[in-house]
């Protein structure tokens, strides 16, 4: 079938708009490129530098946190061979290390040295910059809290020992034992053993304490009046006999 004149013109216009469209586009394209084109580069850039730089630090991070590592080591190597002297001295050396894990350790260790030199004033007072320090590991800010609380036991008003600790003397807590005993003890200084046996008997069930600590709290515990044996019967009774009932529904 023939084209009319009209078809042609037809086809013809819509091939001169799409040549226009295609030209304006172009036009764009190369306006925006003189316009924002080097701004476009700039970021792209710009990102590539930041990540290389983060590449960068996690290597010197990584790098620093080794070699802290080594001097920490090092520092027990003398201390265990019985080099006082040269170990505290390289303990020093880590008190404002950049890793918080080797910077807490320290402190730690040299607040344990002087707590044995009797300088117990000083070791409180270290044990206390620990515990308030934010940027440490929070794990070695609750047991900096405890030995400062334990070192501090005699001076303290029992309350206050209870009202420092409650957040850790709480059972499943990574410090229960630690924390569960000195709480249990400042109850009995104020006359309350109906509070500290349960919580004895808390730690001598309290799997992951030590064995010693656990023995420790269960001889407590009976000495206030509470059996941990028939504790754990009763608790065991009560167990198989929800699980019987579940089991019957």
């Amino acid at each position: 079938m023939a084209l009319t004149p009209t078809d042609k013109r037809a086809g013809s216009d819509e091939a001169f708009l799409r040549e226009v469209d295609d030209a304006v586009r172009a036009s764009d394209l190369s306006n925006f490129w003189t316009r924002y084109g080097r701004w476009l580069l700039a970021a792209v850039v710009a990102g590539l530098l930041a990540f290389g730089g983060w590449i960068v630090y996690q290597n010197i991070q990584q790098s620093a946190a080794d070699k802290q590592s080594e001097q920490f080591v090092e520092a027990m190597d003398k201390l265990r061979a019985g080099q006082a002297k040269e170990g505290r001295a390289k303990l020093a050396k880590l008190f404002k290390a950049e890793q918080p894990g080797y910077r807490a350790m320290a402190l730690m260790v040299e607040a344990n040295l002087l707590g044995e030199e009797g300088k117990t004033k000083d070791a409180i007072a270290m044990y206390a910059k620990v515990a308030k320090d934010s940027s440490l590991p929070q794990t070695f800010r609750d047991l900096a809290l405890i030995r400062q609380t334990s070192a501090e036991f005699d001076t303290l008003a029992p309350q206050t020992v209870v009202d420092r600790l409650k957040l850790l003397a709480t059972p499943g807590h990574a410090w229960f034992g630690s924390a569960g005993e000195l709480t249990a003890l400042a109850y009995m200084k104020m006359g309350k053993d109906n509070l500290a046996g349960p919580i004895f008997a808390k730690i001598a069930k309290q799997e992951g304490v030590p064995q010693s600590l656990r023995s420790r709290a269960q001889q407590m515990a009976g000495a206030l009046g509470i059996d941990t044996v028939q504790v754990d019967e009763k608790t065991n009774a009560a167990k198989a006999t929800n699980k019987t009932a579940t089991q019957g529904e």
